[in-house]
């Protein structure tokens, strides 16, 4: 019974021999060709990787110059803002001066007019006094004047002079 127990030496070298043989003949078939497949999966995974890699980095110098293009952006828009208030400060400048102008050329006008105006009444009023002292003076010549008619023709005189006003 013991027999299927023993070592039989044969029979390990025979076995080893086998495995051997096996091990050679997997290498020359097999290996090989897993060796090939796991090499190409590992190049196929750099080169994902080094493509992750370069979009990584593409990505990073589209973003620099997004962030370069937008602080660009809010520079050249508040320079904008600030030409556009300049430009109305200026102008809302150039409107007053126009309207300060043209209210000096019309109190000139008005000054002028009133000017004239004034002297169109001093003459109707010269005119009036004039006639009132042809009217006078008529009277005067037509009769003797007497101290108390004189008083009363002065009286009279001051009073249609007093209605001119």
């Amino acid at each position: 019974m013991l027999d299927f127990l023993s070592i039989d030496i044969g029979t390990i070298i025979f076995t080893l021999c086998n495995l051997l043989i096996l091990f050679l003949v997997f290498k020359h078939f097999l290996f090989g060709r897993v060796y090939k497949i796991l090499e190409e999966r590992q190049n196929d995974v750099d080169e994902t990787y080094d493509k992750a890699d370069k979009a990584m980095e593409h990505a990073k110098s589209l973003e620099s110059e997004y962030s370069a293009l937008m602080s660009g952006a809010r520079e050249e828009s508040a320079e904008i803002i600030r030409a556009a208030s300049k430009k109305a400060h200026l102008r809302s400048d150039e409107i007053i001066a126009d309207a300060k102008k043209e209210a000096g050329l019309i109190m000139a006008k008005a000054d002028e007019d009133v000017e004239k105006e004034k002297k169109r009444a001093r003459n109707e009023l010269r005119g009036e006094i004039s006639e009132l002292a042809v009217l006078v003076a008529q009277k005067v010549v037509e009769k003797e004047i007497t101290e108390s008619d004189h008083e009363k023709y002065i009286n009279e005189f001051i009073e249609n002079v007093g209605d001119l006003k």
